[in-house]
């Protein structure tokens, strides 16, 4: 009985992983990083795959579908489980993986929070003051239209997921709008 329950799947985990995987593949498009200065580091490409996540995270949970929650944590896991994926990949040593998966969590958190409360409220400065402290490291991007655009394209990514169907979600699709 207890040995079932180990290895049992987790609810949602495979449209999780699906999910992530489409947030992760439009955060990769090269006009974020040509066309809107999003810096093409480590940490660039973490918080651009960050905002994607945290935006369809934010339209699962707002969905009167209860099942709406389950998936948002299952995008949440399936996050979480590729960044202790790609620490290890690249030589990060087994005792300092929790710490840094953690402290990679937290960063996320309250990113999340960030882009949520300013798009909740609609408040295109709060955004844009969010993007410049987490996307531009706090520094003006060398392009004077890219935080602009990027936050336009944050706001219509929101309203692009927040009309998508439950059931094309629950079977693991989202659509995200081009930069």
């Amino acid at each position: 009985m207890v040995l079932a329950r180990l290895f049992r799947r987790k609810p949602f985990e495979r449209e999780g992983y699906l999910l992530y995987g489409a947030a992760v593949a439009a955060a990769r498009q090269p006009d974020f990083y040509l066309e809107m200065a999003v810096p093409d580091t480590l940490q660039g490409r973490f918080d651009l795959v960050g905002l994607h996540v945290a935006l369809l995270i934010r339209r699962l949970r707002h969905d009167t579908d209860a099942a709406g929650k389950e998936i948002a944590q299952a995008v949440f896991d399936a996050m979480f489980n590729d960044m202790d994926m790609n620490l290890r990949e690249m030589g990060v040593g087994d005792m300092s993986i929790s710490r840094r998966v953690k402290a990679m969590w937290e960063a996320f958190h309250g990113r999340a929070q960030a882009y949520e409360a300013a798009l909740d409220a609609a408040d295109l400065p709060a955004l844009e003051a969010a993007l410049l402290r987490n996307l531009y490291a706090g520094h003006a991007p060398e392009r004077a239209d890219a935080l602009p655009r990027l936050a336009a394209h944050a706001r219509a990514t929101g309203e692009a997921l927040a009309g998508q169907p439950m059931a094309a979600l629950r079977a693991g699709r989202a659509g995200f709008p081009a930069p």
